[in-house]
């Protein structure tokens, strides 16, 4: 929210109350969490803000969209109930009217699930707080609250807002911006003010945010910050507890443009949101793109305590900004944000607006489902070029900026001191131009169309066609995009495919990953670690792009519907690529010295629907789990076969099991069958159904 636009959020209840409720459904009182900032030397920082999509819908992205193409977190409207009225505006989820997470959005239990979803999709959860003031209008809220008296609320009495002996003005309101004591001891239109510089309030409202932490959530976009004093911000961030990762909270406030507070006032507590860059961008992007060349001397925020964005939803709204009414050059500028080395990026996705009020679609004011093909919702977080942009962002990590190139007032290019290449055209007529591109010679794929054209580096330089505004990117990484991007990253010379398939057997909303020592593996970064495919349980694949003639050590691990992360125990698995593809077999807790292979042939006829497993004594054959068999292929039928990781000289009995379509299982008749390996590279069984 800012500070000159609609009626925004609010909160309130007795502090001491809320720290209780906060600390009971933690079920402990957790350590204090140290201010965060965001680290921008590391890849997988984009933040998708999903303004105002639901609960069930935020789910959605993070599983099918978000987590595959690499974003690193997403941004989510405020929880808490707030303000229904029959015109359902979009602002009043601005004007809290208590701290229950049943919302517009979804209840809390919708909540806390879509928590659970992003971070199995390895996204991070940031929420809007709104925690400088509490519902300007009174009312009934959307999960029942009835308010008659704007300074009487379920969490906040009379005494804890601001008051005449606080503000001078003689209604309370804010009517001087450049006056301090207005600012920040005044209402913003009308919104009753909290007094954050009373204990009980600092408790209370880190107690709210800190129920949100024990569900999950990572961090926090705090509304309206400026109008909070910086020592009052400082002193709340101080209270939170950490998450459940064991990380302190990332926090950014919301600093509008003005002459008093100034951004650099909030360090201390967070980052703070770049306004100023949004509107360079704009102002270039309107004009002259050759201007970009200066942009880090134009006065923006200094990289390491600021948050970049092209547009969010009251500057689209009051022209300060760009927006998707500016059509390709509005998205130009996001593929712009994500090419340049600076802060941690954003990428706004919301709904179509014909009003400025106006509410996303709804039924009954609660926030219907997000259908990106409608026409209604503007989802640029799933477009082709910037989810390839995403790809290209996380694969050159902290590669400074070099070679830059201004061709003319519309094109301009730049490298990334190797690790990949990004030129754009903001003119109406494609540009040919040759660019020193600073690459490896090569022929790459263009992420920003998916690969369906291709860039030939040679001798440093390349002749680059770009379509009229658009651009071209490409990289020489081994970071796999695997949304909306098709065949996109790297050259046709450079990576290699790698299939990995571990047998993990796994209680229900756990998943299996890979995470290794190279940047296609997430660089043991556990939050960055590639998720397998459970279609083929208990064995786990997935296939990654990785360097040609490379050596890298990895690993398995289990995350569970929490997030909580358990690795093998065995030590870390090695392998070396050359310039051929790579199978990489392997099982839970075997490590590869102590492994050999067992390859099981089954003679067995069966009848449609019905498939043939193997089941045995040790853990690598389920130990006699029939859910955990491994299942056998029939590509040989009547024989069907499997090669399986076990371990090195170890005795063990198995037999075969029948699963039909319901899930029904016969065993084979007779005793167990026995076997034992030795030290050597792989064995073979030749058996016939019983």
């Amino acid at each position: 929210m800012t500070t000159r636009h609609r009626p925004p959020g609010v909160f309130r209840r007795t502090a001491g109350a809320v720290a209780a409720g906060a600390l009971a459904l933690a079920g402990v009182i957790a350590l204090p969490a140290a201010p965060a900032q965001a680290d921008t030397t590391t890849k997988g920082d984009v933040i998708a803000n999903l303004w105002e999509w639901n609960w069930n819908s935020v789910a959605s992205e993070c599983t099918n969209i978000l987590g595959p193409a690499g974003y690193g977190a997403v941004q989510v409207a405020p929880p808490s109930e707030s303000l229904k009225q029959s015109n359902y505006y979009w602002w009043d989820v601005y004007q809290p009217y208590s701290y229950t997470l049943n919302s517009r959005f979804g209840t809390a239990t919708q909540f806390a699930s879509m928590i659970s979803a992003c971070h199995t999709a390895g996204v991070k959860v940031y929420t809007d707080a709104v925690i400088n003031h509490t519902a300007a209008q009174t009312g009934t809220g959307y999960d029942g609250t009835t308010i008659t008296n704007k300074y009487d609320t379920p969490d906040w009495d009379p005494s804890d807002y601001h008051t005449s002996a606080d503000c001078p003005t003689s209604d309370l309101t804010i009517q001087d911006y450049s006056n301090l004591t207005q600012v920040q001891n005044c209402e913003l239109l009308g919104l009753p003010d909290l007094k954050t510089g009373a204990d009980n309030v600092r408790s209370g409202l880190a107690a709210f945010l800190n129920k949100q932490i024990a569900l999950g959530v990572d961090g926090f976009r705090v509304d309206s910050a400026k109008h909070i004093p910086a020592t009052d911000m400082a002193a709340i961030v101080a209270k939170l507890n950490t998450t459940t990762s064991g990380a302190a909270p990332y926090v950014f406030d919301e600093v509008y443009p003005g002459s008093t507070p100034q951004p650099s006032d909030y360090y201390g507590s967070g980052d703070v949101l770049d306004f100023t860059y949004a509107s360079k961008l704009k102002s270039a992007f309107q004009g002259n793109v050759s201007d970009l060349s200066s942009i880090e001397s134009s006065g923006i925020l200094p990289a390491a305590n600021s948050v970049s964005f092209v547009t969010n939803h009251d500057t689209e709204r009051n022209g300060l900004h760009m927006s998707y009414k500016d059509g390709d050059t509005y998205k130009l500028a996001n593929l712009f944000e994500l090419a340049y080395k600076w802060s941690t990026p954003t990428v706004y996705a919301s709904w179509e607006w014909t009003q400025s009020d106006q509410a996303p679609p709804n039924s009954s004011g609660f926030v219907t489902d997000t259908d990106c093909s409608s026409g209604s919702w503007y989802c640029l977080d799933r477009d082709t070029g910037v989810v390839g942009m995403v790809a290209w962002h996380n694969a050159v990590d902290s590669a400074a900026v070099s070679n830059w190139q201004t061709m003319s007032s519309s094109v301009i290019g730049f490298g990334r001191s190797g690790a990949g290449f990004f030129a754009l055209n903001n003119g109406t007529s494609s540009a040919t131009y040759t660019f020193t591109t600073g690459m490896a010679d090569g022929t790459y794929k263009n992420v920003v169309d998916g690969g369906a054209t291709t860039v030939t580096v040679s001798g440093g330089s390349a002749s680059i066609t770009i379509p009229a505004k658009s651009a071209v990117a490409f990289y020489n990484s081994s970071y796999t995009c695997t949304v909306g991007c098709g065949d996109a990253g790297g050259s046709s010379g450079d990576t290699v495919s790698a299939t990995f398939n571990e047998y993990a057997p796994t209680t229900s909303g756990t998943n299996v990953y890979v995470v290794g020592s190279i940047s296609a593996l997430g660089s043991w970064d556990t939050s960055k670690a590639i998720q397998l495919s459970s279609s083929g349980y208990p064995i786990w694949s997935g296939e990654v792009s990785v360097p040609v003639n490379t050596s890298f050590t990895y690993k398995y691990i289990k995350k569970d519907s929490s997030g909580n992360v358990t690795w093998e125990s065995n030590a870390n698995r090695s392998a070396t690529t050359t310039t051929s593809a790579v199978s990489l077999n392997n099982s839970w807790n075997v490590a590869n010295a102590d492994a050999t292979d067992v390859t099981f042939n089954e003679y067995a006829t069966t009848t449609w629907g019905t498939n043939v497993y193997v089941v045995g004594s040790i853990a690598s054959l389920g130990s006699w789990n029939t859910s955990d068999a491994i299942p056998l292929s029939s590509a040989s039928y009547p024989t069907w076969s499997k090669l399986v990781i076990v371990p090195k000289s170890t005795a063990f009995t198995y037999k075969y099991i029948k699963k039909d379509s319901s899930g029904n299982v016969t065993w084979e008749s007779g005793t167990n069958r026995s076997y034992t390996t030795g030290t050597s590279s792989g064995y073979t069984t030749s058996d016939t159904w019983n």
